[in-house]
């Protein structure tokens, strides 16, 4: 079994190591690590450990905390491919379909980018409607959505009226990026969090903005 743990942690020398002996006490072993941002003294790390059959998340989130100044910001269970050049490969992907490429983007991106879910969304004259959406989007689409056209990427309120209510009710965290310029986006949905930091958004908007190019 794998989870993808996110840490903040301390930003100087032996922080990771201490966590990696601290994780490992419990039988978990880190087979990926990506540095999601950097800030004064601290920093924020995707985390993709393995763990024996049976093993409790808790007992990760413990023994992350056991060390000081470490907080586990969130716990998921992973299953996607590890690979260190997440995002050009997608581009190359999408560069090479042969069908829908829309469709080869939404749905790479949830492994590129670590979330639940991601559509492309546009509005019409009868308001917002989904171009197309990954495996995993869900069936209850939003009918409104008042925050288009985007010309930047952008962190959405996920308590706004025109959040359909099932997206609510997951505490799903939401973030955009312009698709080109005719007024399409690329939508990213994570339930029940983590939020999404500074950096992934601009990592968001630096994907749709190649991919953009190469449609």
């Amino acid at each position: 079994m794998s989870y993808l743990l996110r840490v903040q942690l301390p930003d100087r020398p032996g922080s990771l190591g201490a966590l990696a002996l601290a994780l490992g006490s419990v039988g978990a072993d880190i087979i990926s690590l990506d540095v999601v941002e950097r800030g004064a003294g601290f920093a924020v790390d995707d985390l993709v450990v393995d763990v024996p059959p049976n093993a409790l998340p808790d007992t990760l989130i413990t023994a992350a905390e056991s060390i000081g100044d470490v907080i586990v910001d969130s716990i998921r269970p992973y299953s996607g491919l590890l690979d260190t050049h997440r995002e050009l490969e997608l581009i190359d992907q999408v560069a090479n379909a042969r069908d829908d490429r829309l469709q080869v983007l939404v749905d790479g991106v949830p492994r590129v980018l670590r979330v639940g879910w991601s559509t492309i969304i546009d509005t019409g004259l009868q308001g917002a409607y989904r171009v197309v959406g990954s495996q995993s989007a869900p069936q209850t689409q939003a009918g409104s959505a008042p925050w288009l056209p985007l010309d930047k990427p952008i962190v959405l309120d996920p308590e706004s009226e025109w959040v359909p209510e099932i997206w609510r009710d997951m505490d799903t965290k939401l973030a955009a990026a312009p698709l080109g310029h005719h007024g399409r986006a690329l939508l990213l949905g994570r339930p029940g969090g983590p939020d999404f930091r500074p950096s992934e958004v601009a990592r968001l908007g630096y994907l749709a903005g190649i991919v953009a190019g190469v449609l």
